[in-house]
């Protein structure tokens, strides 16, 4: 339809010039015709549509309404985000003008959209400063030069002296804080009129109630670009709590007295090294009376080595906290931490130490360190010890031109023992081939347990093969005589491969990869037996590429899942993330376990794109979990190769805008050792990971060899009590102290801890007593489908709620 029937050709304006929206519109509201600046804004669908349908509902109401009363008018109306509309949401002032003759509106529409907006953001930001003001801890307030009235005061100034916002306004600060009150005050107003520079004072008050309260109040100028005074800002603070501070000190005197006594721990003052004073419990340390102690200089109680050291401390005055030691009156060193501060103490400067005996924490130290380089069930020297052996006897061989035996050991069908008789019986059949494997070598010999049931045997300055295969023969006959555990007799066999330095590989790598070799070699030739590794056995790695080439296909097929296992907090069972594990549907071998087949995955750079795969998974249901208003953070394990990926930072912030993924929602879980290798780039990386919302763990605590120094360096949120020790729990007393000393150290560091593992009452009991944040186990809930996860939540919530 066109406009002629309405109008003269003669009438029509060049209206696709104009630099303004112009339609002619029906009484209906439908558009009749339009300029070229109305179809560009709306689209080629601006003829023969509603111009009220085009609008917001209310708007177009509004719009409807007055059209039907055929005069002219005004309106502001906006424009929804919907349909063709390229400005999205728009406001718009319509000039409507009704043309009597044609019996339509002629509608100028005018894109307002910039001095609505700004008009918005101005009132915003005058509603931000109210809030802000009416919310700060300090009275403000705003006098006019000439008079000194109130023209502002926030809610806090106005409420103090009994008044509101409004009210205040307009009246004299004499009419406000009283004439008495304005009597002390006036010598400083009179300042700031006639100097025009700041003036501070502190006064006392009381309220109606009668409290005592003391106020800093600052006068500032407010002063015109000539000099000229316009107005002065009040800020009063009320520092009542530091009064009241300095009161408490005083009374605290008597208070650290008495805790002197009362404390379990050793304290003493000191005025320049010399002791002035000291409780029971630093006598009984130190194994003096405290007549002998007093006038006595602190050296006195220290060995020569820590003299240079404590007395760099005492010169530096600082208050601090470091490791000593001091000596027993018998000659005993104790190991102490100092903590020191600075006190007053009846009128006089004085330094007071806390001394604390932490022998028992050295001792859960060492042990910890010692299970960093041990296995926890058999006492072995572990994978990273038995690495840092067959360092030192390569190259010590390589210095002597002898060689190296390497016997890769691995029991055959081990895991039918625990799959049968259970784990603690299989735990008791390693621990007593580890015994016997040690008692059939020399003392120069090291043996290893690398993992799972496979151990490591290295015989340094090998003479002859022959010597090697009696050790082999030896190792046979005495691994496969029965044990009884538990009444039971338990008979395992060995398959060992050996490999030779320098013959068979030039790096420890390497020979530990041909002895596995020919250990596969010996299973597959009836098992019980040794091999002996050659080059040929290298077409044994077939088996592996086949299993490569299934993964990469996996990855496409669609073969990979992910199962979740809840995390609840241990005090009260409430769910608080789930750990993302990854299982492989395999189309032969059904269902694997991710230890069959992620080392593979790691040793071929399949854990690149096979990590990133569980990354973006893991996102997508800790996203369609948010939307159905489940809030569950996921945790994931990273892997060596992806964290120290180039660019590992940048693609996890790319995952997470494609997935439209707050970082909250995710927890990355690293092990000891990745922390510890080129540490200002783990700490950047963990930085970065950190701005990003991502909370970081550390997994299977205890379980590597990690820097204390280092760790606190680091912005960790977690840590993860490894299985191993919370399987002992809580009969065991070497876990126990371990699981309390972990619990402590986060403490320490401000850390959450979570133990994985718990599978019993018992276990979960000991661990919320020792304060143990959260839990993970089958005694909370198995791992699970994603789908499967969703209804063990909703169950959970159903029996919380019944």
């Amino acid at each position: 339809m066109t406009l002629r029937p309405f109008l003269r050709d003669s009438d029509l304006p060049d209206a696709d010039s104009l630099p303004c929206m112009l339609a002619w519109v029906a009484p209906d509201g439908t558009v009749l015709h339009a300029n070229r600046g109305f179809h560009e804004q709306v689209g080629s669908g601006g003829i023969s549509v509603s111009l009220p349908a085009l609008l917001t509902a209310d708007s177009g109401v509004a719009l409807t309404t007055q059209l039907a009363a055929r005069r002219d008018f005004r309106l502001s109306v906006r424009m929804p985000l919907s349909g063709n509309l390229r400005w999205g949401e728009a406001w718009l002032d319509l000039q409507v003008t009704w043309l009597d003759e044609q019996g339509c509106y002629v509608c100028v529409l005018h894109d307002v959209s910039d001095s609505r907006r700004a008009e918005i953001a101005s009132r915003s930001r005058a509603e931000q400063f109210q809030l802000l003001a009416d919310n700060v801890p300090v009275l403000i307030s705003y006098f006019e030069a000439t008079n000194f009235r109130c023209l502002y005061a926030n809610k806090l100034y106005a409420q103090t002296f009994g008044f509101d916002e409004r009210s205040v306004i307009g009246r004299t600060f004499a009419e406000i804080v009283g004439d008495a009150a304005a009597e002390v005050i006036q010598p400083y107003v009179d300042y700031l009129l006639r100097e025009h520079k700041p003036a501070a004072y502190e006064r006392e008050m009381r309220t109606p109630e009668g409290k005592r309260h003391w106020l800093e109040v600052n006068l500032i100028p407010h002063l015109a670009a000539d000099g000229t005074l316009l107005a002065a800002f009040v800020l009063v603070a009320d520092i009542t709590k530091h009064r009241l501070a300095e009161q408490a000190v005083r009374e605290s005197e008597e208070r650290l007295s008495k805790f002197m006594q009362a404390s379990v721990e050793g304290i003493l003052f000191h005025r320049n090294g010399y002791l002035t004073d000291a409780n029971d419990p630093l006598c009984q340390l130190v194994g003096y009376p405290l007549e002998e102690i007093l006038g006595r200089h602190v050296f006195d109680f220290l060995p020569s080595d820590q003299i240079a050291r404590v007395s760099a401390v005492m010169e530096a005055h600082g208050e601090v906290a470091y490791e000593s030691v001091v000596l027993h009156r018998d000659g005993r060193r104790i190991p102490v931490e100092f903590i020191v501060r600075t006190i007053e103490r009846h009128g006089e400067r004085l330094r007071m130490s806390i001394v604390r005996d932490i022998r028992d924490r050295h001792a859960a130290q060492e042990h910890i360190r010692r299970l960093a380089h041990n296995d926890s069930l058999t006492g072995l020297p572990n994978r990273l010890s038995l690495m840092e052996h067959l360092g030192h006897m390569i190259a010590a061989a390589r210095r002597d031109d002898s060689q190296v035996a390497l016997l890769f050991i691995d029991l055959d069908h081990f895991k039918r023992v625990n799959d049968s008789l259970g784990h603690l019986v299989g735990d008791t059949l390693l621990q007593t081939i580890a015994r016997r494997i040690t008692e059939s070598l020399r003392g120069t010999d090291v043996v290893a347990r690398f993992g799972g049931d496979e151990f490591i045997v290295l015989l340094p300055r090998t003479l002859q093969r022959m010597d090697v295969e009696e050790v082999a023969h030896k190792l046979l006959a005495r691994i496969e005589v029965p044990v009884n555990a538990d009444g039971r007799l338990i008979s395992v066999t060995p398959s060992i491969g050996i490999s030779m330095f320098p013959h068979d590989g030039e790096t420890a790598d390497d020979l530990i990869k041909h002895a596995d070799t020919a250990m596969y070699l010996a299973k597959s030739r009836g098992r019980a037996n040794y091999q002996f590794f050659t080059p040929a056995m290298a077409s044994t790695a077939y088996d592996a590429l086949v299993l490569e080439s299934q993964m990469s296909q996996a990855l496409t097929r669609g073969e990979f899942v992910l199962h979740f296992q809840p995390q609840v907090r241990s005090r009260d069972g409430v769910l608080v993330g789930a750990e993302a594990l990854i299982r492989w549907n395999h189309p032969e071998r059904g269902l694997l376990m991710p230890d069959m087949f992620i080392p593979l995955a790691e040793q071929q750079r399949l854990m690149l794109p096979i990590g990133q795969w569980v990354l973006r998974e893991s996102m997508r249901c800790a996203r369609r979990w948010h939307e159905e208003g489940l809030c569950v953070p996921v945790a994931v394990n990273l892997s060596t190769v992806q964290f120290q990926t180039s660019g590992f930072t940048a693609l996890i912030e790319q995952l997470l805008a494609e997935e439209g993924v707050a970082g909250e929602l995710l927890e990355l879980e690293l092990t000891e050792r990745m922390l510890m290798d080129d540490l200002p780039e783990v700490k950047r990386k963990l930085s970065e990971l950190k701005a990003l919302g991502i909370r970081i763990s550390v997994d299977d605590f205890g379980t590597g060899y990690s820097s204390l120094a280092h760790l606190k360096e680091l912005p960790i949120d977690k840590m993860k009590i490894d299985r191993s020790f919370v399987l002992g729990l809580p009969a065991d007393n070497d876990s126990a102290a371990i699981a309390r000393a972990i619990v402590q150290m986060a403490r320490g560091l401000g850390l959450v801890v979570i133990a994985e593992g718990v599978e019993t009452d018992a276990q979960r009991n000991f661990l919320a007593r020792l304060d143990c944040d959260e839990l993970q186990g089958l005694l909370v809930g198995e791992p699970l489908a994603a789908a499967d996860f969703a209804d063990w939540v909703a169950r959970q919530s159903h029996t919380t709620q019944v």
